[in-house]
């Protein structure tokens, strides 16, 4: 215990290892407190949001009191549907900052309404957010270079490593235990303010030892690489370069090669696209013949076949089903661009299983809720609402039902279910192999100065 505090104290008397734990420290602070400030500002959002579609709701209600033609008011009422953010959105904003959140849809064609929205501002995405997820895989690195590159290279040049050396089993056990007391300083310095963080939150115990343990594996990568290249490095200088040219391949270059390449080798077409090609096929069925347009409804919908047809120039049925004949019409290309899309985020998740940094932001966005899935899952959840939107609506427009007050309350709302995340075995089984790998390649070559 004594020689552990005594080391603590060197540690400690050196400006650049205090000014370390104490900057990584604030950094993860104000990373905890700047991604708390998000969710609750989308919190907010989704309050404020909600209160005005409820005001306009009620209006609309007031409008169409008595008797009301059930296809205008299916036209002109709005259904909120929201994403509200999980409990540990706070640590790894994710797809959150470029994705919506809330949307309204109505009963018209769904994928023009889904996918419109993913037009953003390119400037306003490119700079990212300051989350935990950010300060972990990009900037904890930096204090590990800071603490560990004059580890054996600072005995080296101040003339004491030949003492070491000449002592070779109290030498081992002196590397260990710099090696271990370095890890706990910057460990402690992520995982305290992380922790109240996750106390804010209301995220629990659980969450906390889930992040807990990626965020200890991805520490103990860097601290393994850092030991072998301080064990192997001749001066401070070098190891220190090393180890920034192995921060820079790892989490940038390598990251964004392996990027390129996906998209290059899985093709995804722009949500845009989808959205115009079933407006084009809505606006076709203006000029094709009805029986053509409830023809290709009734192959999904056989069930309303048997109600009269319409025979003037215009029908609300008609109408919803040119819509519902749109959506279909374009089916098979959404769920090509869905595919896609996972198939990317699936070759992103293999190449983390060799990459650590791409594969602790892989599991950091899953733990959080907040990758490409659970906005998949979100439109998920909208489709089937639409869905349950056009069940009630149908019977008041092939029946011809007058559509009144009471009609208003039972119209079905949305609603939110809180993202929940998890923690994918296989990534985190490989994070944890490239962990204790590299753990065990620094200890042993610290082993051999001995």
């Amino acid at each position: 215990m004594k020689a552990l505090i005594f080391e603590l104290r060197l540690v400690l008397h050196s400006r650049l290892a205090l000014g370390a734990v104490a900057l990584l420290l604030v950094l993860s602070a104000l990373s905890v407190w700047s991604g708390l400030q998000a969710s609750s500002a989308q919190r907010d959002a989704l309050a404020r949001v909600a209160a005005s579609h409820q005001a306009e709701v009620r209006a609309l209600a007031g409008k169409h009191a008595n008797a009301a033609d059930a296809g205008q008011v299916a036209y002109d009422t709005p259904h909120l549907t929201t994403n509200p953010p999980s409990p540990l959105a706070f640590a790894a904003f994710g797809q959150r900052d470029v994705q919506p959140f809330a949307l309204r849809v109505r009963l018209l064609g769904l994928h023009s309404q889904l996918y419109e929205s993913e037009a953003i501002n390119p400037e306003l995405a490119m700079a990212g957010r300051f989350d935990f997820a950010f300060l972990l895989v990009y900037l904890a690195p930096l204090f590990v270079i800071a603490l560990m590159h004059d580890l054996v290279t600072g005995e080296r040049e101040s003339g004491r490593l030949r003492l070491l050396a000449s002592l070779p089993a109290q030498a081992a056990v002196l590397w260990r235990r710099r090696f271990a007391l370095r890890y706990a300083l910057l460990w402690l310095a992520l995982l305290l303010p992380l922790a109240a963080g996750v106390a804010v939150a209301g995220a629990g115990v659980a969450a906390l030892g889930q992040l807990g343990l990626v965020v200890s594996l991805y520490l103990l990568f860097w601290f393994g690489l850092a030991a072998w290249v301080a064990g192997r490095a001749g001066t401070s200088a070098g190891s220190a370069a090393i180890l920034l040219a192995c921060l820079v391949g790892l989490s940038m270059v390598a990251p964004t090669a392996l990027d390129a390449a996906i998209a290059r080798g899985v093709p995804v077409s722009k949500g845009v696209e989808l959205a115009l090609a079933q407006r084009q096929e809505v606006h076709q069925g203006w000029d094709l013949p009805k029986p053509v347009t409830f023809e290709k409804f009734f192959r999904t919908h056989p069930e309303w076949q048997d109600t009269p047809p319409v025979t003037g120039r215009f029908h609300w049925k008609w109408y919803y089903a040119m819509h519902q004949a749109g959506d279909q019409a374009v089916a098979p290309q959404v769920a090509q661009y869905r595919a896609s899309l996972l198939a990317r985020e699936d070759w992103t998740a293999r190449a983390g299983l060799l990459l650590a940094p791409v594969n602790v932001q892989v599991l950091m966005h899953r733990l959080a809720a907040t990758d490409l899935r659970a906005q998949l899952a979100y439109q998920e959840r909208i489709a089937g609402f639409h869905t349950q939107l056009r069940r009630f609506f149908y019977p008041y427009f092939f029946h011809e039902r007058s559509f009144g007050k009471a009609d208003f309350a039972r119209m079905p709302t949305y609603a939110a279910a809180g993202a929940q995340g998890d923690l994918p075995a296989a990534p985190l089984g490989a994070l944890a192999l490239l962990a204790l790998a590299a753990a065990l390649l620094g200890l042993r070559q610290l082993k051999k100065l001995g």
